[in-house]
């Protein structure tokens, strides 16, 4: 056998470095979160993962409400300083030369220099131990238009969207293929 066992940890990589904003446009704060995911796919819905013990969780657990915002290269020093520093003693936006903008749906700003932010509603409160899991039904998702084509679909590879990995942050990669290309059949 050649693979090493390691006790049991979190090491499911990579996974997506995101910010997440709440609160509203006059009080708001952000938090970095890379314990996040999609659970659903009708309804649509995510969740994000927090330590009860971080500002932003009790402001997430009573407005009940929050945005997604994706990272990417030229986000990445924003996105690690917000992860660092609490909210209780910074003013993020400020700090990190961010800007507000106002979401669809929720009352919590959307951080405007993000790619894609995702508007979401909390349905669900599971308390898992170190941390409590926010499922949430995903209201609208807000797209920079600057990555929609000329057909109108998002281009998801002129991001620059980052990762985090086991401790540090990586840019995405070369697109390999597409859903379903193992099995497409070959143009003659």
């Amino acid at each position: 056998m050649s693979k090493v066992s390691w006790k049991p940890g979190t090491f499911l990589y990579p996974i997506p470095a995101v910010m997440v904003s709440c609160g509203t446009m006059e009080k708001s704060n952000i938090i970095t979160v890379a314990w996040t995911g999609i659970i659903n796919s009708d309804p649509a819905m995510v969740y994000i993962s927090v330590r009860p013990t971080r500002y932003s969780y009790n402001i997430i657990k009573e407005q009940g409400e929050f945005v997604i915002n994706l990272t990417n290269e030229s986000l990445c020093k924003a996105t690690d300083w917000c992860g660092v520093r609490s909210g209780s003693k910074y003013n993020k936006f400020k700090e990190m030369n961010l800007h507000k903008e106002e979401a669809y749906f929720v009352k919590c700003p959307m951080i405007k220099e993000s790619p894609v932010s995702i508007e979401c509603k909390v349905k669900e409160i599971k308390e898992l131990g170190s941390h409590h899991m926010f499922v949430a039904e995903v209201l609208s998702i807000d797209a920079d238009e600057k990555y929609i084509d000329e057909k109108g679909a998002f281009d998801i590879s002129k991001c620059n969207l980052i990762s985090y990995l086991n401790g540090h942050y990586y840019s995405m990669g070369n697109k390999l293929g597409k859903f379903g290309f193992s099995v497409q059949k070959k143009k003659k």
